[in-house]
């Protein structure tokens, strides 16, 4: 390899261009990234000519620079450059360059993650990624997701996912929708969860034996404690929440729920399954019957309503009560 320095950023710009599946570069798409980077690097810089790049592209070819398989093929009537061998990389960094942009695009959702403070290093390990691989930079929003960024209680989730890393116990200040004044929990925290966007804390308070589930939005503040940690024996949260949607257990059993929804529903319901659990018992000019094998619970309720007079629960009956008082109420209110 050539040891002029210039030389070498050049070659690093032009070997993440050719092992990019993902773009076509002709010759002036070649010079358009060298420029872009190099003035990036350094804002002096007057341009690449046409004599140098062919020069880059000649000696990249060459035993001296590498032996890089670097091919023009045509399209549309254009000629473009790559290399032969898709698994070729000039300087080998183990993951080639559209591997690394997805990489990059992952950490940029994870540093929307506002009110982790621990997270800051995900913009500056993407910052580094664009420099190091000559990563192409874009305006464009490829990917977002629905969040809530003035939601309350989110700032406390810094420190409890630092005090669930480090187990330790935590003094926590709470008011319920329902309490006249707030209530003390020390809390082992277990593991933060987010549904609706609304963060809940799970955790051990040593005076229950069910396991603590605290909203977000209604702890007021959080202190140290000085009560030893209790050890997570009793929860794989990985399986914790196969049974129900959302957060409310309430119940350690679960049961076979049949809803009925008219022809309009049934393809949201098809295509968007309630549950993991859903089946389809049947699905005709009548409408869909689906089963679910779920702990029902509010969360279950809420989502069913939403359907209004699209949906309606067959079984079991107790389940049906539920919500048929839930509908009795809400048909008062507009009486």
């Amino acid at each position: 390899m050539a040891t002029n320095k210039h030389a070498s950023i050049r070659y690093r710009i032009l070997d993440s261009c050719l092992s990019n599946p993902q773009r076509r570069y002709s010759f002036e798409d070649l010079k358009v990234c060298l420029d872009r980077e190099l003035i990036e690097i350094n804002p002096d810089h007057k341009g690449i000519s046409t004599r140098t790049l062919r020069d880059d592209l000649k000696h990249m070819r060459s035993p001296e620079g590498g032996n890089a398989p670097i091919e023009t093929y045509k399209q549309n009537g254009h000629s473009y450059y790559r290399y032969s061998d898709k698994d070729f990389k000039l300087y080998n960094q183990g993951l080639n360059t559209a591997e690394m942009q997805q990489l990059k695009s992952a950490m940029d959702v994870l540093s929307k993650m506002e009110g982790l403070p621990q997270m800051g290093w995900v913009q500056e390990m993407g910052a580094k990624l664009e420099e190091l691989f000559f990563l192409e930079r874009s305006e464009q929003l490829i990917m977002s997701h629905d969040h809530n960024r003035y939601l309350k209680g989110i700032e406390h989730l810094g420190r409890l996912f630092h005090a669930i890393l480090s187990k330790k116990c935590l003094k926590i200040s709470y008011k319920s929708f329902k309490a006249t004044k707030e209530s003390y929990y020390n809390i082992s925290p277990y593991h933060l969860r987010e549904y609706n966007n609304r963060w809940f804390l799970f955790g051990r308070n040593k005076e229950y034996a069910s396991l603590t589930n605290l909203p977000l939005d209604r702890i007021i503040s959080i202190e140290d404690c000085d009560q030893q940690y209790i050890e997570n024996d009793s929860w794989d949260f990985k399986e914790f929440f196969e049974d129900i949607i959302g957060v409310t257990i309430s119940s350690s059993h679960t049961e076979t729920v049949q809803i009925w929804f008219n022809e309009n529903a049934a393809p949201y319901v098809i295509s968007k399954p309630l549950h993991g659990s859903q089946k389809t018992i049947s699905y005709d000019e009548t409408g869909l019957i689906i089963e679910l094998e779920i702990i029902p619970n509010f969360e279950l309720e809420t989502l069913i309503l939403s359907f209004g007079e699209r949906a309606k629960v067959l079984s079991p009956e107790n389940f049906k009560e539920v919500i048929m008082k839930r509908v009795k109420g809400m048909r008062e209110l507009y009486s």
